[in-house]
């Protein structure tokens, strides 16, 4: 059973013949607002899986100039699927509040602090933190806070603690359950980032600011148990792009391109070891760790430049492979090895391995041949091995999560769980929700749950049990 929430209109960019690839096909926006519920099951789904499947994506609500619109810079849409008991309760999807949907809509705008006045909304990672639904962006935007159906509730700063800018890419600490991020304003902070840290109250309990000698791209970080790693690389604001009302940042390698080791607790930016890398750009890193001979280990995506000649999205210059880098804070040295030259992108790992030793880090081949499809890709670390789980051509999946089974040991048992994706579906414009064994992918889906509408491909998401984030009553 479907409801419409909102009336569905023609987007006026949905296939627009126009040349930018971030429009058309499976990038293309949806115009509906949808709720839909008791949605269609092949197979069986875990009935351990209670909560919900979120991603957040750009979406622009209104017209947009094709020739310029920057595929980052879309309106913020969440999907969302619940999982209960076995079925798949209902899907959802919503525009996160912002001034511009506001305007495009003729409402008020959402409440809540806009410290920079951003007109634009969280449209690149969605989760939960401290039992509460959180829809974030990088670059200096607030976070907005979600209801469990995901309708807006207002720009939510860490209930009136955080000074600034938050990010998409916080990383949260399973030892002491609080949050870290590194993050940055280009409009606001031009010589600086800020390294946050939220306490498991969902308030900010600390914040130093980093100083940097230009403003560089900063779409992640890096944790581990010694260290906070900051990303100082060659994609900087350009602005010449900033006042054409642009996207701001560009290919810069005369920037350089060095990591940052932060001591977690250190207030001083002095104790920072800066340590220079292979030339090059990271969206992504997967998981990172400190080796018992003082080294630090960081596995991640990287490209060999990033926009250069494509100044509409991430694509245009080359795909990112997966690589080992080990750095030497006593040399300040790094050493690099690749991990597979195929594309990678969107790693994911264990989550209560995060900043530890860990085996097994998965994959999609983002921005490859879309006739060909996007597999789901299985990374042993310390084997070297590589599984595949193929969805079939013109079958492209998203970023996978993994789930751990309730109960199993990471240490033990670490891919003892299931890898949940979207994967879209080129010829037939639909997607699915596919559930995967972790432990043996040539096994085959263990469930696909069929989506009210297709989903344009999009960034980033996380499973959100219901004990983490508690549906409200009788829902």
């Amino acid at each position: 059973m479907t409801e419409t929430h909102t009336p569905a209109v023609d987007h006026p960019n949905a296939g627009d013949p126009a040349a930018n690839p971030y429009l058309e096909g499976s990038f293309a926006p949806v115009s509906e607002e949808l709720t839909a519920f008791d949605l269609p099951v092949e197979g069986e789904l875990p009935v351990e899986l209670e909560g919900r499947y979120l991603r957040n994506g750009p979406n622009p609500i209104g017209d947009v100039d094709p020739t310029i619109h920057h595929w980052f810079t879309g309106d913020g849409m969440v999907h969302g699927v619940r999982l209960r008991g076995g079925r798949a309760e209902w899907y959802r999807n919503r525009y996160v509040g912002s001034a511009n949907v506001a305007d495009h809509r003729g409402e008020p705008d959402i409440p809540g602090p806009n410290w920079n006045d951003n007109p634009g909304g969280p449209n690149t990672n969605v989760g939960g933190f401290a039992g509460t639904t959180w829809a974030t962006v990088e670059a200096g935007g607030c976070p907005v806070e979600l209801t469990y159906e995901l309708e807006s509730v207002r720009r939510n700063d860490f209930f009136g603690t955080l000074p600034g800018a938050f990010t998409a890419h916080p990383k949260v600490d399973p030892a002491t359950g609080e949050m870290h991020a590194m993050v940055y304003a280009p409009a606001q902070w031009m010589d600086h980032v800020q390294y946050v840290v939220v306490g498991t109250d969902g308030r900010v309990r600390r914040t130093l600011d980093v100083p940097l000698p230009g403003m560089t791209m900063m779409h992640d970080m890096s944790l581990t148990e010694r260290y906070a790693v900051i990303y100082d690389q060659p994609c900087t604001v350009d602005l010449d792009l900033a006042f054409a009302d642009r996207f701001p940042f560009r290919w810069n390698p005369d920037h350089g391109n060095r990591l940052g080791l932060l001591p977690r607790e250190s207030d001083d930016p002095g104790e920072i070891v800066w340590i220079d890398v292979p030339l090059g750009y990271v969206f992504h890193p997967a998981n990172a760790f400190d080796a018992p001979d003082g080294t630090v280990v960081i596995d991640l995506c990287r490209y060999e430049k990033m926009f250069d000649t494509d100044l509409l999205g991430p694509f245009g210059d080359g795909l990112a492979r997966l690589e080992r880098w080990v750095l030497d804070p006593a040399r300040r040295t790094v050493s690099t090895t690749v991990v597979d030259e195929t594309p990678n992108e969107f790693p994911r790992h264990h989550g209560a391995l995060t900043a530890r030793p860990y085996r097994y880090v998965y994959c999609t081949p983002a921005g490859d041949d879309l006739g060909r499809g996007w597999p789901t890709i299985k990374h042993d670390l310390t084997t070297g091995g590589r599984e595949v789980f193929d969805h079939g051509p013109g079958r492209c999946a998203g970023e996978p999560v993994f789930v751990a089974r309730p109960g199993s040991d990471p240490v033990v048992d670490e891919d003892d769980g299931w890898l949940l994706t979207m994967v879209h579906d080129l010829g037939e414009r639909s997607a699915e929700l596919v559930v995967m064994d972790a432990r043996d992918l040539g096994r085959g889906y263990v469930a696909r749950v069929t989506l009210p509408q297709r989903v344009p491909f999009g960034f980033h998401g996380n499973w959100v049990s219901d004990r983490a984030v508690p549906p409200p009553p009788g829902a």
